[in-house]
């Protein structure tokens, strides 16, 4: 009995921060959003006059949706879902990661699965990192973020509410 009274004031001593949580709650894209966004974004694209692959991730880089337009080639689906794995990973659109860690920028490009270029955006609901949509076949990476901000945006109201 003694023993089980010394284990139990060991564990009471215990810090907060020593004794994990069984159960973790997380924010994550649902399927209908990701696929919506996904859709506006090569809409979106298209209007413009581009043919793109739009690929949405999870919070855990795991993909959601992956959205080809009927003359987009096959590639630009790798390389939409490398770029928002990008986007996932470094918690910040591709484009500033750029930017702002050319320094190690070439070496991230050996990353098995991420691609450092531009259109990779990340998807924020009520100011959690629930996704990140990755855009490719426009001709240039900053077109490919310009269709994935503007899909993000006409979302926006329902991200910023979303619970």
């Amino acid at each position: 009995m003694k023993l089980y009274r010394k284990l139990a004031i060991l564990i009471l001593c215990l810090p907060p921060w020593a004794m994990a949580e069984d159960v973790v709650n997380i924010k994550n894209i649902g399927m209908n959003l990701a696929n919506e966004i996904a859709l506006e974004a090569v809409n979106v694209c298209r209007q413009s006059g581009y043919n793109v692959s739009v690929v949405v991730v999870d919070r855990n880089g795991i993909q959601r949706v992956a959205v080809r337009d009927d003359l987009a080639i096959r590639f630009t689906l790798q390389i939409a879902e490398e770029k928002a794995n990008a986007a996932i990973m470094s918690g910040i659109d591709s484009s500033a990661f750029r930017k702002n860690r050319s320094d190690i920028r070439p070496e991230m490009n050996h990353v098995k699965g991420i691609l450092m270029m531009e259109g990779g955006v990340v998807i924020q609901a009520a100011g959690y990192r629930v996704g990140a949509i990755g855009v490719s076949g426009a001709p240039g990476g900053d077109k490919d973020e310009v269709c994935a901000k503007k899909a993000i945006e006409k979302f926006s109201e329902r991200l910023e509410f979303a619970e």
